[in-house]
Protein backbone atom coordinates (compact mmCIF):
# COMPACT_ATOMS: atom_id res chain seq x y z
CA UNK A 1 0.00 0.00 0.00
CA UNK A 2 1.27 3.44 -0.85
CA UNK A 3 0.47 5.89 1.90
CA UNK A 4 0.17 9.52 0.99
CA UNK A 5 2.70 11.88 2.54
CA UNK A 6 0.78 13.41 5.41
CA UNK A 7 2.95 16.53 5.20
CA UNK A 8 0.87 17.43 2.17
CA UNK A 9 -2.48 16.96 3.81
CA UNK A 10 -4.98 18.94 1.77
CA UNK A 11 -8.70 18.96 2.39
CA UNK A 12 -10.49 17.79 -0.76
CA UNK A 13 -14.17 17.73 -1.58
CA UNK A 14 -16.38 15.54 -3.70
CA UNK A 15 -15.84 17.73 -6.75
CA UNK A 16 -12.33 16.29 -7.06
CA UNK A 17 -13.46 12.68 -6.91
CA UNK A 18 -14.70 10.35 -9.60
CA UNK A 19 -15.42 6.64 -9.85
CA UNK A 20 -12.25 4.65 -10.52
CA UNK A 21 -11.17 1.17 -11.48
CA UNK A 22 -8.55 -0.40 -9.22
CA UNK A 23 -6.59 -3.42 -10.35
CA UNK A 24 -9.28 -4.42 -12.80
CA UNK A 25 -11.89 -4.50 -9.99
CA UNK A 26 -14.50 -1.73 -10.23
CA UNK A 27 -15.42 -0.14 -6.92
CA UNK A 28 -19.02 0.17 -8.08
CA UNK A 29 -19.12 3.85 -7.20
CA UNK A 30 -22.20 5.90 -7.72
CA UNK A 31 -22.23 9.24 -9.42
CA UNK A 32 -20.63 12.03 -7.41
CA UNK A 33 -23.47 13.79 -5.60
CA UNK A 34 -23.93 16.65 -3.19
CA UNK A 35 -22.36 15.33 -0.04
CA UNK A 36 -21.05 16.11 3.39
CA UNK A 37 -18.10 18.32 2.42
CA UNK A 38 -14.73 17.75 4.08
CA UNK A 39 -14.76 14.50 6.06
CA UNK A 40 -12.06 13.34 8.45
CA UNK A 41 -12.13 9.68 9.47
CA UNK A 42 -10.20 9.00 12.67
CA UNK A 43 -8.84 5.46 12.81
CA UNK A 44 -8.10 2.92 10.09
CA UNK A 45 -9.69 -0.10 11.72
CA UNK A 46 -12.79 -1.94 10.44
CA UNK A 47 -15.19 0.89 11.32
CA UNK A 48 -13.05 3.73 9.98
CA UNK A 49 -11.98 2.06 6.75
CA UNK A 50 -15.51 0.83 6.10
CA UNK A 51 -16.74 4.42 6.41
CA UNK A 52 -13.98 5.67 4.08
CA UNK A 53 -14.78 2.94 1.56
CA UNK A 54 -18.52 3.70 1.73
CA UNK A 55 -17.76 7.36 1.06
CA UNK A 56 -15.65 6.37 -1.94
CA UNK A 57 -18.52 4.32 -3.34
CA UNK A 58 -20.63 7.46 -3.22
CA UNK A 59 -17.98 9.36 -5.17
CA UNK A 60 -16.66 11.26 -2.16
CA UNK A 61 -13.15 11.59 -0.78
CA UNK A 62 -11.97 11.87 2.81
CA UNK A 63 -8.87 11.96 4.96
CA UNK A 64 -8.15 8.97 7.22
CA UNK A 65 -5.85 9.62 10.20
CA UNK A 66 -4.43 6.50 11.87
CA UNK A 67 -2.22 6.86 14.95
CA UNK A 68 -0.52 3.48 14.41
CA UNK A 69 1.78 2.50 11.58
CA UNK A 70 -0.49 -0.32 10.37
CA UNK A 71 -4.16 -0.49 9.43
CA UNK A 72 -6.80 -2.82 10.82
CA UNK A 73 -6.97 -1.85 14.48
CA UNK A 74 -7.54 -4.96 16.57
CA UNK A 75 -8.40 -6.77 13.31
CA UNK A 76 -4.88 -6.24 11.95
CA UNK A 77 -2.50 -9.02 11.05
CA UNK A 78 1.02 -8.60 12.41
CA UNK A 79 3.92 -9.97 10.34
CA UNK A 80 7.31 -10.87 11.83
CA UNK A 81 9.99 -12.58 9.73
CA UNK A 82 7.40 -14.22 7.50
CA UNK A 83 5.09 -15.32 10.33
CA UNK A 84 1.64 -13.74 10.49
CA UNK A 85 -0.34 -13.31 13.70
CA UNK A 86 -4.03 -12.62 14.21
CA UNK A 87 -4.81 -10.42 17.21
CA UNK A 88 -7.40 -12.30 19.22
CA UNK A 89 -8.79 -14.37 16.34
CA UNK A 90 -11.37 -13.09 13.84
CA UNK A 91 -13.92 -15.46 12.38
CA UNK A 92 -15.60 -13.96 9.32
CA UNK A 93 -19.24 -14.76 9.96
CA UNK A 94 -22.09 -12.28 10.08
CA UNK A 95 -25.84 -12.01 9.99
CA UNK A 96 -25.55 -8.57 8.37
CA UNK A 97 -25.84 -9.07 4.58
CA UNK A 98 -24.40 -5.63 3.77
CA UNK A 99 -21.24 -6.50 5.70
CA UNK A 100 -20.91 -9.93 4.07
CA UNK A 101 -21.26 -8.31 0.66
CA UNK A 102 -18.62 -5.74 1.54
CA UNK A 103 -16.12 -8.42 2.60
CA UNK A 104 -16.40 -10.09 -0.79
CA UNK A 105 -16.35 -6.81 -2.63
CA UNK A 106 -13.03 -5.84 -1.05
CA UNK A 107 -11.37 -9.26 -1.38
CA UNK A 108 -11.97 -11.73 -4.23
CA UNK A 109 -13.52 -15.05 -3.27
CA UNK A 110 -10.28 -16.93 -3.94
CA UNK A 111 -8.65 -15.06 -1.06
CA UNK A 112 -11.13 -16.55 1.42
CA UNK A 113 -10.76 -19.93 3.06
CA UNK A 114 -13.70 -21.83 4.53
CA UNK A 115 -12.53 -23.05 7.92
CA UNK A 116 -14.19 -25.45 10.36
CA UNK A 117 -15.10 -23.91 13.69
CA UNK A 118 -13.28 -25.82 16.43
CA UNK A 119 -12.56 -24.51 19.91
CA UNK A 120 -11.92 -26.67 22.95
CA UNK A 121 -11.10 -26.34 26.63
CA UNK A 122 -7.74 -27.59 27.86
CA UNK A 123 -8.02 -28.82 31.43
CA UNK A 124 -5.80 -31.15 33.43
CA UNK A 125 -3.90 -32.32 30.36
CA UNK A 126 -7.01 -33.16 28.31
CA UNK A 127 -9.16 -31.48 25.68
CA UNK A 128 -12.88 -30.96 26.23
CA UNK A 129 -15.42 -29.87 23.66
CA UNK A 130 -16.70 -26.31 23.76
CA UNK A 131 -19.61 -25.92 24.20
CA UNK A 132 -19.40 -28.72 26.76
CA UNK A 133 -20.93 -32.02 25.62
CA UNK A 134 -21.89 -34.56 28.25
CA UNK A 135 -20.39 -37.66 26.63
CA UNK A 136 -17.11 -35.93 25.87
CA UNK A 137 -16.91 -34.51 29.40
CA UNK A 138 -17.51 -37.92 31.02
CA UNK A 139 -14.91 -39.52 28.76
CA UNK A 140 -12.33 -36.88 29.63
CA UNK A 141 -13.04 -36.68 33.34
CA UNK A 142 -13.45 -40.40 33.91
CA UNK A 143 -16.28 -42.16 35.70
CA UNK A 144 -15.15 -41.36 39.25
CA UNK A 145 -14.71 -37.62 38.63
CA UNK A 146 -17.94 -37.50 36.63
CA UNK A 147 -19.82 -39.03 39.57
CA UNK A 148 -18.29 -36.40 41.86
CA UNK A 149 -19.45 -33.69 39.47
CA UNK A 150 -22.93 -35.19 39.47
CA UNK A 151 -23.04 -35.28 43.24
CA UNK A 152 -21.80 -31.67 43.34
CA UNK A 153 -24.70 -30.70 41.08
CA UNK A 154 -27.21 -32.55 43.25
CA UNK A 155 -25.77 -30.76 46.27
CA UNK A 156 -26.47 -27.30 44.83
CA UNK A 157 -29.99 -28.36 43.97
CA UNK A 158 -30.54 -28.92 47.68
CA UNK A 159 -28.26 -26.20 49.04
CA UNK A 160 -28.30 -23.41 46.50
CA UNK A 161 -25.43 -20.88 46.54
CA UNK A 162 -26.30 -17.95 48.77
CA UNK A 163 -25.38 -15.36 46.13
CA UNK A 164 -26.87 -16.21 42.75
CA UNK A 165 -26.60 -12.59 41.64
CA UNK A 166 -22.90 -13.10 40.89
CA UNK A 167 -21.40 -14.96 37.94
CA UNK A 168 -19.96 -17.55 40.34
CA UNK A 169 -23.18 -18.28 42.17
CA UNK A 170 -25.32 -18.25 39.02
CA UNK A 171 -23.11 -20.78 37.20
CA UNK A 172 -22.50 -22.96 40.24
CA UNK A 173 -26.27 -23.22 40.80
CA UNK A 174 -26.68 -24.65 37.30
CA UNK A 175 -23.61 -26.86 36.99
CA UNK A 176 -22.44 -27.54 40.53
CA UNK A 177 -19.34 -26.18 42.23
CA UNK A 178 -17.04 -28.81 40.79
CA UNK A 179 -17.83 -28.19 37.12
CA UNK A 180 -17.90 -24.45 37.74
CA UNK A 181 -14.35 -24.54 39.09
CA UNK A 182 -13.14 -26.70 36.20
CA UNK A 183 -14.76 -25.03 33.21
CA UNK A 184 -15.85 -21.49 34.10
CA UNK A 185 -13.95 -19.83 36.95
CA UNK A 186 -10.29 -19.46 35.98
CA UNK A 187 -10.73 -18.36 32.35
CA UNK A 188 -13.40 -15.77 33.20
CA UNK A 189 -11.22 -14.27 35.91
CA UNK A 190 -8.20 -14.14 33.59
CA UNK A 191 -10.10 -12.27 30.89
CA UNK A 192 -11.62 -9.60 33.10
CA UNK A 193 -9.03 -9.43 35.88
CA UNK A 194 -11.51 -9.54 38.77
CA UNK A 195 -12.89 -12.37 40.96
CA UNK A 196 -15.91 -14.13 39.50
CA UNK A 197 -17.83 -13.18 42.65
CA UNK A 198 -17.65 -9.54 41.51
CA UNK A 199 -19.06 -10.16 38.01
CA UNK A 200 -22.81 -9.81 37.74
CA UNK A 201 -24.95 -12.84 36.98
CA UNK A 202 -26.80 -11.26 34.05
CA UNK A 203 -23.73 -11.67 31.85
CA UNK A 204 -23.69 -15.42 32.54
CA UNK A 205 -27.39 -15.54 31.73
CA UNK A 206 -26.75 -13.84 28.38
CA UNK A 207 -23.76 -16.00 27.40
CA UNK A 208 -24.79 -19.38 28.79
CA UNK A 209 -28.51 -18.76 28.29
CA UNK A 210 -30.71 -21.36 29.98
CA UNK A 211 -28.18 -24.19 29.87
CA UNK A 212 -27.55 -26.28 32.97
CA UNK A 213 -26.11 -29.70 33.77
CA UNK A 214 -29.64 -31.09 33.85
CA UNK A 215 -30.38 -29.78 30.35
CA UNK A 216 -27.05 -31.14 29.12
CA UNK A 217 -28.06 -34.59 30.40
CA UNK A 218 -31.55 -34.46 28.91
CA UNK A 219 -30.24 -33.17 25.58
CA UNK A 220 -27.68 -35.98 25.47
CA UNK A 221 -30.38 -38.64 25.72
CA UNK A 222 -32.92 -36.78 23.58
CA UNK A 223 -33.75 -38.24 20.23
CA UNK A 224 -35.26 -36.94 17.02
CA UNK A 225 -37.18 -33.72 16.82
CA UNK A 226 -36.67 -32.56 20.40
CA UNK A 227 -32.90 -32.55 19.94
CA UNK A 228 -32.98 -30.53 16.72
CA UNK A 229 -33.97 -27.34 18.51
CA UNK A 230 -30.95 -27.20 20.81
CA UNK A 231 -28.95 -24.04 20.27
CA UNK A 232 -25.38 -24.59 19.03
CA UNK A 233 -22.66 -22.56 17.32
CA UNK A 234 -21.84 -22.19 13.66
CA UNK A 235 -19.82 -25.06 12.24
CA UNK A 236 -17.70 -23.12 9.73
CA UNK A 237 -16.71 -19.61 8.79
CA UNK A 238 -14.68 -17.71 6.20
CA UNK A 239 -11.18 -16.38 6.77
CA UNK A 240 -8.77 -14.40 4.56
CA UNK A 241 -5.82 -16.62 3.70
CA UNK A 242 -3.30 -14.06 5.01
CA UNK A 243 -5.32 -13.13 8.08
CA UNK A 244 -7.88 -10.37 8.71
CA UNK A 245 -5.28 -7.69 8.08
CA UNK A 246 -5.35 -8.74 4.43
CA UNK A 247 -8.90 -7.36 4.27
CA UNK A 248 -7.99 -3.98 5.73
CA UNK A 249 -4.73 -3.57 3.85
CA UNK A 250 -6.69 -4.06 0.63
CA UNK A 251 -9.47 -1.73 1.82
CA UNK A 252 -6.88 0.99 2.48
CA UNK A 253 -5.47 0.55 -1.03
CA UNK A 254 -8.94 0.92 -2.55
CA UNK A 255 -9.69 3.97 -0.43
CA UNK A 256 -6.47 5.64 -1.58
CA UNK A 257 -7.11 4.70 -5.20
CA UNK A 258 -10.44 6.54 -4.98
CA UNK A 259 -8.64 9.81 -4.22
CA UNK A 260 -8.76 9.74 -0.42
CA UNK A 261 -5.66 9.50 1.76
CA UNK A 262 -4.72 7.12 4.55
CA UNK A 263 -2.20 8.79 6.85
CA UNK A 264 -0.35 6.41 9.15
CA UNK A 265 1.45 7.55 12.26
CA UNK A 266 -0.97 10.48 12.47
CA UNK A 267 -2.58 11.09 15.84
CA UNK A 268 -5.45 13.48 16.50
CA UNK A 269 -4.44 15.64 19.47
CA UNK A 270 -6.91 18.54 19.45
CA UNK A 271 -10.42 19.10 18.16
CA UNK A 272 -11.50 22.72 18.04
CA UNK A 273 -15.24 23.25 18.45
CA UNK A 274 -17.53 26.19 17.85
CA UNK A 275 -21.26 26.64 17.26
CA UNK A 276 -21.97 23.04 18.41
CA UNK A 277 -19.68 21.56 15.79
CA UNK A 278 -16.10 20.43 15.34
CA UNK A 279 -14.46 22.96 13.02
CA UNK A 280 -10.71 22.23 13.05
CA UNK A 281 -8.69 19.13 13.95
CA UNK A 282 -5.01 19.12 14.88
CA UNK A 283 -3.07 16.07 13.73
CA UNK A 284 0.45 15.22 14.91
CA UNK A 285 2.94 12.97 13.15
CA UNK A 286 6.65 12.32 13.13
CA UNK A 287 8.46 14.28 10.48
CA UNK A 288 12.07 14.14 9.21
CA UNK A 289 14.64 13.78 11.96
CA UNK A 290 12.02 12.59 14.44
CA UNK A 291 10.51 16.04 14.86
CA UNK A 292 6.80 16.22 15.61
CA UNK A 293 4.84 17.96 12.88
CA UNK A 294 1.48 19.55 13.66
CA UNK A 295 -1.05 20.58 11.07
CA UNK A 296 -4.65 21.72 11.16
CA UNK A 297 -7.47 20.33 9.03
CA UNK A 298 -10.74 22.24 8.67
CA UNK A 299 -13.62 19.74 8.75
CA UNK A 300 -17.31 19.55 7.99
CA UNK A 301 -17.76 16.09 9.55
CA UNK A 302 -15.67 13.75 11.69
CA UNK A 303 -16.24 10.00 11.79
CA UNK A 304 -14.32 8.91 14.88
CA UNK A 305 -13.19 5.45 15.96
CA UNK A 306 -10.57 6.80 18.38
CA UNK A 307 -11.36 5.90 22.01
CA UNK A 308 -14.33 8.05 22.96
CA UNK A 309 -12.59 9.03 26.18
CA UNK A 310 -9.63 10.43 24.22
CA UNK A 311 -12.02 12.20 21.86
CA UNK A 312 -13.64 14.07 24.74
CA UNK A 313 -10.31 14.98 26.35
CA UNK A 314 -8.99 16.37 23.03
CA UNK A 315 -11.70 19.02 22.76
CA UNK A 316 -10.87 22.72 22.69
CA UNK A 317 -12.55 24.50 24.42
CA UNK A 318 -12.60 21.63 26.93
CA UNK A 319 -15.79 19.74 27.64
CA UNK A 320 -17.56 20.56 30.92
CA UNK A 321 -16.00 19.05 34.04
CA UNK A 322 -18.66 16.36 34.44
CA UNK A 323 -18.12 15.20 30.85
CA UNK A 324 -14.36 15.10 31.30
CA UNK A 325 -14.79 13.12 34.53
CA UNK A 326 -17.06 10.69 32.69
CA UNK A 327 -14.42 10.24 29.98
CA UNK A 328 -11.66 9.65 32.52
CA UNK A 329 -13.87 7.06 34.21
CA UNK A 330 -14.03 4.78 31.14
CA UNK A 331 -11.58 1.89 31.34
CA UNK A 332 -10.13 -0.77 29.04
CA UNK A 333 -8.69 -4.26 29.23
CA UNK A 334 -5.48 -4.73 27.25
CA UNK A 335 -4.10 -7.75 25.45
CA UNK A 336 -0.78 -9.29 24.46
CA UNK A 337 0.20 -12.27 22.38
CA UNK A 338 3.37 -14.33 22.79
CA UNK A 339 3.81 -16.17 19.48
CA UNK A 340 6.00 -19.27 19.67
CA UNK A 341 7.31 -21.17 16.64
CA UNK A 342 7.14 -24.95 17.15
CA UNK A 343 7.20 -28.09 14.93
CA UNK A 344 3.90 -28.55 13.10
CA UNK A 345 3.14 -31.77 15.01
CA UNK A 346 3.04 -29.74 18.24
CA UNK A 347 0.03 -27.86 16.98
CA UNK A 348 -3.64 -28.81 17.22
CA UNK A 349 -6.61 -28.67 14.84
CA UNK A 350 -8.50 -26.00 16.83
CA UNK A 351 -8.66 -22.33 15.93
CA UNK A 352 -7.94 -21.78 19.60
CA UNK A 353 -8.12 -23.57 22.93
CA UNK A 354 -9.15 -22.12 26.27
CA UNK A 355 -6.70 -22.81 29.08
CA UNK A 356 -8.58 -23.57 32.30
CA UNK A 357 -5.68 -23.81 34.71
CA UNK A 358 -5.41 -21.43 37.63
CA UNK A 359 -1.67 -22.07 37.95
CA UNK A 360 -0.85 -20.20 34.72
CA UNK A 361 -1.80 -16.71 33.56
CA UNK A 362 -2.18 -17.95 29.99
CA UNK A 363 -5.82 -17.60 28.94
CA UNK A 364 -6.08 -18.92 25.40
CA UNK A 365 -3.84 -20.43 22.70
CA UNK A 366 -4.29 -19.97 18.98
CA UNK A 367 -2.76 -22.22 16.36
CA UNK A 368 -2.24 -19.86 13.44
CA UNK A 369 -1.63 -22.82 11.12
CA UNK A 370 -5.18 -23.98 11.78
CA UNK A 371 -6.51 -20.64 10.54
CA UNK A 372 -4.43 -20.65 7.36
CA UNK A 373 -1.31 -22.48 6.20
CA UNK A 374 -0.28 -19.27 4.45
CA UNK A 375 0.30 -17.66 7.85
CA UNK A 376 3.00 -20.14 8.88
CA UNK A 377 6.02 -21.79 7.28
CA UNK A 378 6.59 -25.31 6.01
CA UNK A 379 7.11 -27.90 8.72
CA UNK A 380 6.39 -25.38 11.48
CA UNK A 381 3.40 -23.73 13.04
CA UNK A 382 3.03 -20.78 15.36
CA UNK A 383 1.15 -20.92 18.64
CA UNK A 384 -0.23 -17.60 19.88
CA UNK A 385 -0.35 -17.48 23.68
CA UNK A 386 -2.90 -14.89 24.73
CA UNK A 387 -2.70 -12.91 27.95
CA UNK A 388 -5.37 -10.51 29.19
CA UNK A 389 -3.59 -7.67 30.95
CA UNK A 390 -3.75 -4.03 31.97
CA UNK A 391 -1.43 -1.58 30.26
CA UNK A 392 1.58 -0.94 32.49
CA UNK A 393 1.22 -4.05 34.67
CA UNK A 394 3.93 -6.66 35.22
CA UNK A 395 3.34 -8.68 32.04
CA UNK A 396 2.74 -5.66 29.84
CA UNK A 397 6.01 -4.08 30.96
CA UNK A 398 8.11 -7.24 30.73
CA UNK A 399 10.80 -7.20 27.97
CA UNK A 400 9.98 -9.24 24.88
CA UNK A 401 12.69 -11.86 25.43
CA UNK A 402 11.54 -12.34 29.02
CA UNK A 403 7.92 -12.71 27.83
CA UNK A 404 8.96 -15.37 25.33
CA UNK A 405 10.69 -17.28 28.12
CA UNK A 406 7.68 -16.80 30.40
CA UNK A 407 5.24 -18.04 27.78
CA UNK A 408 7.44 -21.01 26.98
CA UNK A 409 7.56 -22.02 30.67
CA UNK A 410 3.79 -21.81 30.96
CA UNK A 411 3.24 -23.86 27.81
CA UNK A 412 5.70 -26.47 29.07
CA UNK A 413 4.10 -26.52 32.52
CA UNK A 414 0.69 -27.51 31.18
CA UNK A 415 2.27 -30.24 29.04
CA UNK A 416 1.65 -28.99 25.49
CA UNK A 417 5.30 -28.73 24.44
CA UNK A 418 8.81 -29.56 25.62
CA UNK A 419 11.31 -26.71 26.17
CA UNK A 420 13.32 -27.79 23.12
CA UNK A 421 10.24 -27.55 20.85
CA UNK A 422 10.20 -23.74 20.91
CA UNK A 423 12.48 -22.39 18.18
CA UNK A 424 11.80 -18.64 18.46
CA UNK A 425 9.17 -16.23 19.70
CA UNK A 426 7.62 -12.82 19.14
CA UNK A 427 5.51 -10.47 21.24
CA UNK A 428 2.60 -8.30 20.12
CA UNK A 429 0.93 -5.83 22.51
CA UNK A 430 -2.53 -4.42 21.85
CA UNK A 431 -3.73 -1.61 24.12
CA UNK A 432 -7.43 -0.94 24.65
CA UNK A 433 -8.52 -4.26 23.18
CA UNK A 434 -11.65 -4.56 25.31
CA UNK A 435 -13.82 -1.69 26.56
CA UNK A 436 -14.63 -2.47 30.18
CA UNK A 437 -18.21 -2.43 31.36
CA UNK A 438 -17.67 -1.57 35.02
CA UNK A 439 -20.10 -0.21 37.58
CA UNK A 440 -21.23 3.23 36.48
CA UNK A 441 -19.82 2.96 32.94
CA UNK A 442 -23.26 3.23 31.33
CA UNK A 443 -24.07 6.44 33.18
CA UNK A 444 -20.68 7.88 32.19
CA UNK A 445 -21.23 6.89 28.58
CA UNK A 446 -24.70 8.41 28.56
CA UNK A 447 -23.23 11.67 29.87
CA UNK A 448 -20.75 11.71 26.97
CA UNK A 449 -23.38 10.76 24.42
CA UNK A 450 -25.69 13.53 25.55
CA UNK A 451 -22.91 16.08 25.35
CA UNK A 452 -21.81 14.97 21.86
CA UNK A 453 -25.38 14.99 20.56
CA UNK A 454 -25.87 18.57 21.72
CA UNK A 455 -22.42 20.13 21.31
CA UNK A 456 -20.72 18.18 18.51
CA UNK A 457 -23.45 17.37 16.05
CA UNK A 458 -20.99 16.70 13.21
CA UNK A 459 -18.88 14.15 15.14
CA UNK A 460 -20.00 10.56 14.58
CA UNK A 461 -18.54 7.89 16.92
CA UNK A 462 -18.11 4.44 15.35
CA UNK A 463 -16.50 1.12 16.21
CA UNK A 464 -15.53 -0.66 19.39
CA UNK A 465 -13.45 2.00 21.11
CA UNK A 466 -15.15 4.88 19.35
CA UNK A 467 -18.41 3.94 21.06
CA UNK A 468 -17.03 2.04 24.07
CA UNK A 469 -19.09 -0.94 22.93
CA UNK A 470 -18.08 -4.61 22.96
CA UNK A 471 -18.68 -4.86 19.21
CA UNK A 472 -17.59 -7.61 16.90
CA UNK A 473 -15.82 -6.71 13.67
CA UNK A 474 -18.99 -6.89 11.59
CA UNK A 475 -20.93 -4.69 13.96
CA UNK A 476 -18.13 -2.13 14.01
CA UNK A 477 -18.31 -2.12 10.22
CA UNK A 478 -22.08 -1.61 10.35
CA UNK A 479 -21.66 1.51 12.50
CA UNK A 480 -19.30 2.87 9.83
CA UNK A 481 -21.74 2.08 7.03
CA UNK A 482 -24.71 3.64 8.80
CA UNK A 483 -22.76 6.75 9.76
CA UNK A 484 -22.03 7.40 6.10
CA UNK A 485 -25.70 6.85 5.28
CA UNK A 486 -26.52 9.49 7.88
CA UNK A 487 -24.17 11.97 6.18
CA UNK A 488 -26.33 11.62 3.09
CA UNK A 489 -29.66 12.22 4.78
CA UNK A 490 -30.58 9.05 6.68
CA UNK A 491 -31.22 9.04 10.43
CA UNK A 492 -30.01 5.70 11.78
CA UNK A 493 -29.26 5.46 15.50
CA UNK A 494 -25.85 3.82 15.34
CA UNK A 495 -25.80 3.43 19.12
CA UNK A 496 -28.40 0.69 18.74
CA UNK A 497 -26.02 -1.49 16.72
CA UNK A 498 -24.81 -3.75 19.48
CA UNK A 499 -26.62 -6.19 21.72
CA UNK A 500 -29.31 -8.67 20.72
CA UNK A 501 -30.78 -11.73 22.31
CA UNK A 502 -28.77 -14.32 20.40
CA UNK A 503 -25.03 -14.62 20.25
CA UNK A 504 -23.75 -13.73 16.80
CA UNK A 505 -22.48 -17.24 15.96
CA UNK A 506 -25.54 -19.14 17.15
CA UNK A 507 -27.76 -21.30 15.04
CA UNK A 508 -30.94 -23.10 16.05
CA UNK A 509 -31.27 -26.70 15.03
CA UNK A 510 -30.17 -27.14 11.42
CA UNK A 511 -30.88 -23.60 10.23
CA UNK A 512 -28.34 -20.84 10.64
CA UNK A 513 -29.72 -17.56 11.87
CA UNK A 514 -29.44 -15.12 8.97
CA UNK A 515 -32.03 -12.48 9.85
CA UNK A 516 -31.13 -8.98 8.75
CA UNK A 517 -30.78 -6.86 11.88
CA UNK A 518 -33.03 -3.91 12.42
CA UNK A 519 -30.71 -1.02 13.36
CA UNK A 520 -33.29 0.03 15.92
CA UNK A 521 -33.21 -3.41 17.56
CA UNK A 522 -29.47 -3.78 18.10
CA UNK A 523 -27.01 -6.46 17.13
CA UNK A 524 -23.81 -7.74 18.71
CA UNK A 525 -22.58 -9.39 21.90
CA UNK A 526 -22.52 -8.58 25.56
CA UNK A 527 -19.80 -8.08 28.13
CA UNK A 528 -20.03 -8.36 31.91
CA UNK A 529 -20.50 -5.36 34.16
CA UNK A 530 -17.49 -5.31 36.47
CA UNK A 531 -17.05 -3.67 39.88
CA UNK A 532 -15.98 -0.05 39.94
CA UNK A 533 -12.25 0.60 40.02
CA UNK A 534 -10.84 2.16 43.21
Amino acid sequence: MTVRDNREMVATTGDACAPVDVGGQPLAHGEAVDGPGIVLVIGAGPAGLTAAYALAKRGWTCQVAEADMVVGGIARTVEREGWRFDIGGHRFFTKVPEVAALWHEILPREDFLVRPRLSRIYYSGKFFDYPIRLGNAISGLGVVESVKCGLSYLSVRVHRPQDTQSFEGWVAARFGWRLYTMFFKSYTEKVWGVPATEIQADWAAQRIKSMSLWKAVTNAVARGRSKSVVTSLIEEFEYPRLGPGMMWERAAELVEASGSSVMLGSRVTRIERARSTAVNVQIESLGPGGLIERRILAVDHVISSMPISELVLALDPPAPDEVQMAAKGLHYRDFLTVALVVPVEKGFPDNWIYVHDEHVRLGRIQNFGSWSQDMVQQGRTCLGLEYFVSEGDELWSMPDDALVEYGTRELVSIGLVAPTDVERGYVVRMPKAYPVYDAGYLERLETIRGFLAAELVNVHPVGRNGMHRYNNQDHSMLTGLLSVENLFGESYDTWEVNVEARYHEEQVGKSKVRARPDPAAGSGRSAPVLPARP
